[in-house]
């Protein structure tokens, strides 16, 4: 079972939309994740313990050679099945009964539709007419200073 058809039989059997279910499913996992990541231990009983656990450095054996090898300290994920679900998976004890037909919905009753005249037409706002000052003059450029420049541009090119 994927994840999409998990969320789709939760809807199924707590009689709620596929999308409150996502949320619930996504809120369950991220609820977990958060508290192993902290370094809690989740329990949730009669189906299974999340713990992180912290292995300490240790020395092993390298068994293509027998060479005595460091291994080094890690932190590993780990998820033991309790004794309600190893039950349940093992034939021991029935497994609970799940909804897995969905429920007809009694059509909702029709509604009058009653239309509603259409709002009168805007008229455009009038445009305000905004006088423009007039340009500044400019100074006119000594010739001089223009010929250095070109000058100037002209060396440089080379």
């Amino acid at each position: 079972m994927k994840k999409r058809e998990l969320i789709q039989a939760v809807a199924i059997h707590t009689d709620v939309d596929n999308k409150t279910a996502a949320k619930m499913v996504e809120g369950t996992i991220d609820v977990i994740l958060a508290n192993v990541a902290k370094g809690e231990i989740v329990n949730i009983s009669g189906f299974a313990k999340f713990a992180k656990i912290k292995r300490p450095a240790r020395m092993g054996r390298n068994p293509a050679t027998g060479e005595t090898i460091r291994i080094k300290a890690k932190t590993v994920a780990k998820i033991t099945a309790l004794k309600g679900f190893k039950d349940i998976a093992l034939g021991v004890t029935a497994a609970p009964k799940v909804n897995t037909v969905k429920r007809a919905v009694a059509p909702a009753p029709a509604k009058k539709v009653v239309k509603k005249a259409a709002p009168a037409k805007k008229k455009p706002a009038a445009k305000k007419v905004v006088k423009k000052a007039a340009p500044a003059k400019k100074k006119p450029v000594a010739k001089k200073a223009v010929k250095k420049t070109v000058k100037k541009a002209a060396v440089k090119r080379r």
